[in-house]
C-alpha cells in the first residue's frame, strides 16, 4: 500500500474512531485511573468499515517490521476484532496470518487453555500483540509474557490508541518494539 492510500485509510479510521468510540465523560479506566475522557475502539472494530480499515492498518504495520510475523493476537476483548480483522486481512493478501487470543484466566474446563488458536500457529512462531488502547501498557506486557510463555516469540505490539500516560515507555523498557496508530493527542485534535 503506497503512502497516499495509507494516509486516507488512517483519516477515515480517526474519523470513525471520533464518532463511534470517543466520549467526553469521567470515567475509571482498566488501569484504575481517573480520566475525564473515554475511548471504547470496540465501537470501532465491530463496525464493518473500521474493521477493514484496522485490519488493513496493522497489517501494513507488520509487514514493515521486517520480520516474517506468524501470528496476531491480544488480551480478550479488546483485541479480539483487531486480530481477527488482521488475520482477514492477511488472507486476502494471500499471506495468511493466524490470529489469537489470551484469555484473562485459564479456561476453567476442557483443556484449560491461556490462548485460544494456538492449534493454527507452530511452536515457537513470531507474534505481534494488539491492543486497542494503551495508557498504562500493564495488560499489553502481560499479553506479550503470557503469549511467550506459551512458546510464542514476540517482538512488537501495537496499539490503535496510546493515551500518552507512559505505556509506550513501560512496553519498551519491557524489551518490547511499540507503535500505535494514533495517539491521544491526534483523537483530541491537539
Amino acid at each position: 500500500m503506497n503512502n497516499a492510500e495509507l494516509q486516507k485509510i488512517r483519516e477515515r479510521l480517526l474519523q470513525i474512531i471520533r464518532e463511534k468510540s470517543y466520549e467526553k465523560k469521567d470515567v475509571i479506566l482498566a488501569s484504575g485511573r481517573k480520566s475525564d475522557f473515554y475511548i471504547d475502539c470496540r465501537q470501532t472494530t465491530l463496525h464493518p468499515e473500521g474493521a477493514y480499515l484496522v485490519g488493513r492498518i496493522f497489517y501494513d504495520m507488520i509487514k514493515k517490521t521486517g520480520i516474517r510475523i506468524d501470528a496476531v493476537g491480544g488480551p480478550t476483548m479488546g483485541a479480539d476484532p483487531i486480530a481477527a480483522a488482521v488475520s482477514v486481512i492477511s488472507h486476502l493478501e494471500n499471506d495468511p496470518i493466524p490470529a489469537f487470543i489470551i484469555r484473562k484466566e485459564p479456561k476453567k474446563y476442557g483443556m484449560g487453555l491461556w490462548i485460544e488458536g494456538k492449534k493454527n500457529i507452530r511452536n515457537g512462531a513470531n507474534a505481534v500483540i494488539v491492543e486497542d488502547v494503551v495508557t498504562t501498557g500493564a495488560s499489553s506486557i502481560k499479553a506479550a509474557k503470557r503469549a511467550e510463555e506459551e512458546g510464542l516469540k514476540v517482538s512488537n505490539i501495537f496499539a490503535m490508541v496510546d493515551r500518552s500516560e507512559g505505556g509506550a515507555d513501560a512496553i519498551r523498557s519491557a524489551g518490547y518494539r511499540f507503535e500505535s496508530i494514533f495517539t491521544k493527542e491526534d483523537i483530541l485534535g491537539g
